[in-house]
């Protein structure tokens, strides 16, 4: 049996609602930030994912996702549950900044 086969054969086997997600090289890479800036309307949750360096009066945005609200839910849903499961394997991600407070956030952001 080829590996095309034996491919084919294993998504037969596989549940209808299974999602195959490929991935680039370029998104692989990942791309740093330091900071998130969240803003909504109605319609939809914008994030804004800022990599912000030390001693410099201009950050930029790295990438932007937008949400519908639904969707953000579920991807808070998902932090929580996964910072869970950090914590209990790793310890407490402590915030070294406790009282730092974020950039003011720009919204709602335009009905879209």
């Amino acid at each position: 049996m080829t590996a095309c086969q034996k491919n084919k054969k294993a998504m037969e086997n596989q549940p209808q609602n299974n999602i195959q997600i490929e991935l680039s090289d370029d998104i692989a890479q990942g791309i740093y930030s330091n900071l998130a800036i969240i803003a909504h309307s109605t319609s939809e949750f914008v994030i804004d994912f800022v990599s912000l360096l030390p001693g410099t009066p201009k950050a930029k945005v790295k990438s932007r996702i937008v949400l519908t609200p639904e969707h953000a839910k579920r991807l808070m849903h998902a932090l929580i549950d996964n910072i869970k499961k950090y914590e209990s394997q790793f310890g407490e991600i402590r915030l070294q900044q406790p009282g730092f407070n974020t950039p003011p956030i720009v919204g709602p952001i335009g009905m879209a």
